[in-house]
């Protein structure tokens, strides 16, 4: 039996954080390898310490595409991101390089030769999902957590809240009633401060975000309203904290409202499947969604490395659907070409659009601003199909 009245917490991460620093540099140099050359292959991770940053990984691309201009990427990321401290300040801090050419086994694998088309880059499942308790047909916790550091975040680059630091967190309990959020239960903001502000006027700074991004009377009892619980946020970002890149696979997705099927998407060009095909997951979902198809949908793509075409496409509607799940999964496979290759160009994903994905959310954002997944063209189709 499915829970109709329940309390659900999603978390999210600012862009300072220091897995969100990591998974940025990943994307930018990722973005600078596609702008030097669409068909650029790249696997790329970066590690976050005291003023020191190694990236490592492995590479196809542009010989012009040099350590040197991969190292100024990485500095001017963390710079855009606001990091002038002394455990870690843009200009001054280390750089280590250790990204190598791509594996010429993987290469001979999934590389389109003769009358073989371009294979999987690597085995796996791949989840989408969609809901419709909010516009952007996101589960609501995963939304609010994000929209509230975005907030926050303008405020700082924008010199409103110079106290405020670039690492932050928050995270965001709603209740539900009959299966739909009704209200905020609990919000949670620890954000990165300077040395000597009163914890009272960030807390009440904080405060006016949260209540101006949440709909109106969803907010919290104070009670239950928390804003740097350990009372001091000074030392943050990577100085803090050790950062990664993938290591905030759920944050990235739906909060934990749906699967995840555990690859990272930062770092990695389209042709992984990793990314491309959560994406393609999450267009198909969401298109269903916006159809009306069914009011909840969640969609598992599986692959092998080396074949192109998925093993499995599973639609699970959670009894909301108007169509039979097998044959909806049937037609979504005449309508779109899930293999590798199909999907970067149905979604035209061999881009330099990767950089903006790596804090926030990678759905739910705008379909204009480069986020080609979020789009709902096929609705269309699939009305004319039921």
């Amino acid at each position: 039996m499915t829970l109709s009245n329940y309390i659900f917490t999603s978390e999210s991460v600012s862009e300072g954080h220091p897995d969100k620093v990591s998974d940025r540099i990943s994307d930018e140099i990722v973005d600078l390898f596609l702008k030097h050359d669409s068909q650029s292959r790249v696997a790329v991770e970066t590690l976050c310490t005291t003023n020191r940053i190694v990236l490592a990984g492995e590479v196809r691309g542009p010989k012009e595409v040099t350590n040197e201009i991969i190292e100024q990427t990485a500095r001017k990321a963390v710079k855009d991101i606001g990091y002038e401290q002394e455990g870690f300040h843009w200009e001054n801090l280390d750089i280590e390089c250790h990204i190598h050419s791509q594996s010429s086994d993987i290469a001979i694998g999934v590389d389109a030769s003769g009358n073989k088309d371009e294979g999987a880059g690597d085995q796996g499942i791949m989840f989408g999902y969609a809901v419709n308790e909010t516009p952007q047909l996101m589960p609501a916790p995963i939304v609010y957590a994000h929209k509230i550091l975005e907030s926050l975040a303008k405020a700082r680059h924008s010199g409103q809240a110079p106290f405020l630091g670039p690492d932050s967190k928050s995270q965001v309990s709603l209740e539900y009633v009959d299966g739909k959020p009704k209200t905020a239960e609990s919000v949670v903001v620890s954000t990165q401060h300077q040395d000597g502000v009163e914890q009272n006027q960030i807390r009440e700074f904080v405060k006016t975000h949260v209540e101006k991004t949440l709909p109106s009377d969803w907010m919290c009892k104070d009670s239950n309203f928390f804003v740097n619980p350990t009372g001091r946020f000074v030392i943050g970002g990577p100085d803090g904290d050790c950062g990664l890149t993938g290591r905030k696979i759920i944050v990235d997705t739906y909060g934990g409202a749906a699967p995840h099927g555990g690859g990272a998407f930062s770092g990695k060009d389209p042709t992984k499947v990793d990314r491309s095909a959560a994406y393609a997951a999450r267009y198909i979902a969401k298109n269903i969604v916006a159809a009306k198809i069914a009011d909840r949908c969640l969609i598992q793509l599986s692959y092998a490395i080396g074949v192109s075409r998925p093993l499995s496409v599973y639609i699970d509607t959670y009894g909301t659907g108007e169509v039979d799940e097998d044959k909806l999964s049937k037609t979504i496979q005449e309508l779109i070409d899930l293999s590798p290759r199909g999907i970067r160009n149905h979604l035209d994903l061999n881009r330099p659009i990767y950089s903006p994905t790596a804090a926030y959310g990678h759905f739910g954002r705008s379909a204009e601003e480069g986020f080609s997944w979020e789009k709902t063209d096929l609705v269309d189709q699939l009305l004319s199909t039921f």
